[in-house]
């Protein structure tokens, strides 16, 4: 699987681990609040986005594009040749590269790390956050909040960075920063609220897959 796409696993997955947090700075608290109750309103939503890691002492410079699409407990995600799709029990990952298809439960929480609903609430477990400052983001004003893991031994990266837009309550961008150097950058371009999107893009069709493995977690 593409580094690029381990990242984005990580990116979701690792922040689960949490413990007790002393305390969070109220005004941070008070955006991301009421962007989770704003996500958590939507029937459905598409997004689209850009991913990209770099790493100047390992030489690493990958970018990807990507798309998703949620409804409900229902996701499809496409990240470069990659596509992650859960139907709200089983989830699949079909990696060209491999030529092979991962099946799991959802209840894998490796295998449900690239849920873009997961992407567009990583704030909301295992993070204490500080307001850091405003500032102007593509043409539109944005809070800038840090988030950090509450316990830092238990995962590889120190700090994320998340940009909300100010006017409607919109995640812009988030930027991971790990310990070996890596930056991870997460950039939104699109996000649709309430679309109608048909219950069969949650739905493998393997024949579009001649020659393609079945991998069961």
């Amino acid at each position: 699987m593409k580094k690029i796409i381990y990242l984005i696993c990580f990116f979701c997955v690792n922040y689960t681990f949490s413990q007790q947090v002393k305390e969070n700075d109220p005004k941070a608290q008070t955006i991301l609040d009421k962007l989770s109750t704003k996500m958590k309103a939507l029937k459905s939503f598409q997004i689209e986005f850009s991913a990209s890691i770099k790493n100047q002492s390992t030489g690493t410079n990958q970018s990807e594009i990507g798309k998703g699409w949620v409804k409900g407990n229902k996701y499809c995600a496409t990240y470069g040749d990659n596509t992650v799709i859960s139907n709200g029990i089983k989830s699949w990952t079909v990696v060209k590269e491999d030529k092979a298809i991962y099946q799991a439960d959802v209840n894998d929480k490796e295998a449900d790390g690239i849920n873009p609903k997961k992407l567009m609430t990583i704030w909301e477990t295992g993070f204490k956050n500080k307001y850091d400052h405003e500032e102007a983001f593509n043409g539109e004003k944005v809070h800038i909040i840090q988030l950090f893991p509450k316990d830092p031994k238990k995962v590889d990266y120190h700090t994320i960075i998340i940009y909300i837009a100010k006017d409607n309550l919109e995640l812009k961008k988030a930027v991971m920063k790990s310990k070996d150097g890596s930056v991870m950058t997460y950039t939104l371009s699109k996000l649709v609220e309430n679309p109608e999107i048909e219950d069969s893009k949650f739905v493998v069709d393997i024949k579009k897959y001649p020659g393609f493995k079945i991998v069961k977690n």
